[in-house]
């Protein structure tokens, strides 16, 4: 079943390029950069990846990018991401990055896109992968914040094709910032939000009805609410599941506890990602062999999630057909049809 996760074409939906930052390049940009760090060796940070919850995880991971400093940082980051997501067998990638993580700490709006702009421009011919921009706003600071974000950003709005939500989830409710969403959405940008990892389902209503979300991040807890599966359900609004994450931030006690199965079963629309895998113990193939196996997942099952993720993806049509005309001769040794109710309306 490993091989088959890793061999069937996906798109991933959920990274944040922060998160996919290995120890080894943490530790070289930090002697390049004359970054001292608080951990003596790469194995004395890996030790540190014990996380009780999401905040207990967030205050490492900020600590970690602070070695971020220059353009050529940010590009060498999102490569080694490229790098690993081939072999993980994504062909296309949509990125988070959290510019006021870095604005803060004095690195300019303009180093950090135009970093991670140069992997992405030359990712399909070096990688394989098609790949666009995610800017993500940082909800536990103030919406002024975000606002300053956003107007940083505007001169570069080709570049991004999306805004998010993230980080510390459960007292900042999407409402917070649905002013910043609404300039968002009339500046032509699509928007997620992070909701219904550690927050109510509430949240997901909110993200759904105040910030006018194309996809939910995470959103397992929207099993909690009938009434919300019934919409999700309904209008086809993509989930982009991270289940080792969801292990790793004690979401779920364990894999085999992971409502995946019964999200498919309730014909939601389903993805499955990797949110921060140097930190959670894998990539998005990785993600898939260990739910296959945790939760027993037929072979099937795994065609319905790449294809979900092509179907979810901020592509356009001919972009998405080509996908999934890969992804239908990869699954042939493994035939499986989703139910159509498992798939997204073609944009």
């Amino acid at each position: 079943m490993r091989a088959a996760a890793f061999r069937l074409p996906k798109a991933e939906l959920h990274v944040h390029i922060e998160g996919t930052f290995e120890p080894e390049l943490i530790f070289a940009l930090a002697e390049r950069n004359r970054v001292a760090l608080p951990y003596a060796s790469v194995d004395a940070l890996r030790r540190a990846y014990q996380f009780t919850d999401l905040q207990s995880f967030l205050g490492l991971y900020y600590a970690a990018m602070n070695v971020l400093r220059t353009e050529r940082d940010f590009a060498e980051l999102a490569h080694a991401y490229f790098a690993r997501a081939r072999e993980q067998g994504v062909v296309h990638a949509e990125i988070f990055f959290d510019p006021q993580a870095h604005t803060a700490r004095g690195v300019a709006f303009e180093t950090v896109i135009d970093g991670l702009w140069s992997a992405v421009r030359e990712s399909e011919q070096r990688y394989g992968i098609t790949s666009k921009l995610i800017m993500c706003f940082l909800r536990d600071q103030s919406a002024e914040s975000a606002l300053v974000t956003l107007e940083q950003a505007l001169p570069y709005g080709e570049r991004i094709v999306a805004v998010g939500l993230d980080s510390a989830e459960v007292g900042n409710p999407p409402s917070k910032f649905q002013r910043i969403f609404e300039r968002a959405l009339a500046e032509g940008w699509k928007t997620v939000a992070h909701a219904g990892e550690e927050g109510p389902p509430a949240y997901v209503w909110e993200a759904l009805d105040l910030l006018q979300v194309s996809r939910v991040d995470h959103g397992v807890r929207s099993l909690e609410d009938p009434r919300l599966v019934a919409r999700l359900r309904d209008e086809r609004i993509p989930l982009t599941v991270c289940p080792l994450s969801n292990v790793k931030l004690r979401v779920v006690d364990t894999l085999r506890d992971h409502p995946l199965a019964r999200m498919l079963g309730e014909r939601l629309i389903a993805t499955v990602n990797s949110d921060d895998p140097a930190y959670f113990g894998g990539y998005v193939g990785d993600n898939f062999a260990a739910v296959a196996d945790a939760l027993d997942l037929p072979p099937s099952a795994l065609v319905t999630l790449a294809r979900n993720s092509f179907e979810a993806a901020f592509v356009d049509a001919p972009t998405r057909a080509a996908y999934l005309a890969r992804l239908a001769v990869a699954s042939t040794s493994a035939p499986a049809a989703a139910s159509p109710a498992t798939v997204v309306d073609e944009a």
